[in-house]
């Protein structure tokens, strides 16, 4: 059986089943089915929650099944976060082609509509945020080819749902797909589309992981999952469409053609970016007979997770390319997963750090602050990476200050050519908080010996408090 969205929930509920929750009545799609899910999020909760009754639609949907590393880890099959990272570099490395399937064996086409018939409104499309433009597809990986190459580029963007067969298309400047939209439309051609909602989280974290050039994701999707993505021909368009998916729209992108569009509770958890934007023709909805709608909680943690985990891989991947003895990378939620880079080196040479950190940079935009420590700091520890940075590091020799350069145009601080205008542009910092090399005498760390730590087992040398034994030697009272 191959896996999909349905075999991840089935070993979810085996594995973690503590993790999934599930609202019985009908919740309207308009800001209820996001209240709950942030209601669990205010306690400091983050299960994926299964809405079985969405007003006005007969799909159910699923919210928040990336909310957490741990989740995605299990996606993985592996055992921790830190252990989920080197695999997804790993398997990178070695993407698995596709596997090409008839249609009658691919679960996508068990309903097939065309034309008029592909509404929308079928569809429990979501309003997230109370300031949002409106309803958003936004956890669809979308499948559009390179013109002339044919190269199949994925990636997940946000889509206002602007008719019952239009779609808003707002891709990043700095994403691949912006460079194949706008090769389309120098050509006066337009681009087609595939929108698959629904799958393993494997497709969705191929679909985010950060690539040298277009292309690959899909092949990488299956080097996720350890078997080849089975793949369909799309009813409409002409591109390859995931078999096993549970919803797939297909479209068109119709060149130098605009809607209005915007704003949107974004990554930074601000709302961002309103104004006349390319837009999708929706030519076809293909699904399961009974699907499963999947979104992502917008512009809170599960955006932030989602969008970091496979990105954790890509960044460890490139940036052992250009220092091999990187041991380990990490984007905290401290910069909501996205604008804080924390990385770890084996330090071979000075000048290290900052070479790492330029790798970092290049591959994903997005980061903002890079700091770089030695391998004996744990860089999913914030609070021994702020240590290093205090104890490590002086500013007038270790800051790194690069201005002008290409960022998150979503950040609510980026700005254009005029620095008072927004745009696509940041100002990148590295910090280099690592010890100089020898012959530099560095203070040694205070802490007790490492064979007697090693000697130590807190399961077997302590207890817990018991009250009446243990209060006489402990208060002296009886």
């Amino acid at each position: 059986m191959s896996k999909d969205l349905r075999s991840y929930l089935d070993e979810l509920l085996e594995k973690r089943p503590k993790d999934v929750v599930v609202v019985d009545k009908e919740v309207d799609p308009v800001y209820e089915v996001t209240a709950i899910v942030e209601k669990f999020e205010r306690e400091n909760k983050f299960p994926l929650v299964f809405f079985k009754n969405v007003k006005g639609s007969k799909i159910p949907a699923i919210v928040n099944l990336g909310a957490t590393y741990e989740r995605l880890a299990l996606a993985l099959g592996s055992p921790n976060v830190p252990q989920m990272v080197r695999d997804l570099a790993y398997r990178e490395h070695r993407p698995l082609p596709v596997k090409e399937v008839a249609a009658k064996d691919a679960p996508c086409k068990e309903v097939i509509l065309k034309g008029e018939q592909a509404d929308l409104d079928l569809l429990p499309v979501l309003t997230h945020n109370e300031g949002d433009a409106g309803a958003y597809v936004n956890a669809a990986a979308m499948i559009c080819k390179e013109r002339g190459s044919g190269a199949v580029n994925v990636g997940i963007y946000r889509h206002q749902k602007q008719g019952k067969h239009q779609l808003g298309l707002m891709v990043n400047p700095a994403n691949h797909a912006n460079y194949v939209r706008a090769e389309y439309e120098d050509n006066n051609e337009p681009m087609e589309v595939a929108l698959c909602i629904g799958h393993h989280p494997a497709l969705n974290m191929a679909a985010v992981s950060k690539q040298a050039g277009v292309g690959t994701e899909l092949e990488i999707a299956g080097a996720f999952l350890g078997e080849p993505l089975r793949v369909v021909k799309a009813e409409t368009v002409d591109l390859m469409v995931p078999a096993d998916c549970e919803i797939i729209i297909e479209g068109v992108v119709p060149p130098k053609k605009r809607h209005y569009e915007g704003p949107f509770g974004e990554w930074p958890h601000y709302y961002y970016k309103e104004g006349e934007q390319p837009y999708i023709q929706v030519t076809a909805i293909t699904m399961k007979k009974n699907p499963v709608y999947q979104s992502i909680h917008s512009a809170h943690i599960e955006h932030n997770i989602i969008g970091a985990a496979p990105r954790l891989g890509s960044l460890l991947k490139r940036v052992q390319e250009v220092v091999p003895s990187t041991t380990a990378v990490n984007l905290p939620i401290s910069g909501a997963a996205r604008s804080h880079c924390y990385i770890s080196v084996k330090k071979r040479a000075e000048g290290d750090p900052k070479q790492a950190a330029l790798g970092a940079i290049v591959t994903d935009p997005n980061i903002k602050h890079v700091i770089v420590v030695d391998d004996d700091v744990d860089v999913f520890n914030e609070n021994q990476v702020l240590w290093a940075l205090a104890m490590r590091f002086q500013a007038d020799r270790d800051l790194v200050i690069i201005p002008n350069i290409i960022g998150s145009h979503l950040n609510p601080t980026a700005y254009g050519y005029n620095r008072m205008e927004r745009g696509p542009m940041e100002t990148k910092l590295i910090f280099d908080a690592t010890k100089p090399l020898p012959p530099y005498d560095f203070p040694k760390e205070a802490q007790a010996p490492d064979d007697v730590l090693k000697r130590v087992d807190l399961a077997r040398d302590t207890r817990p408090y018991e009250p009446g034994k243990d209060d006489k030697i402990i208060t002296g009272k009886n």
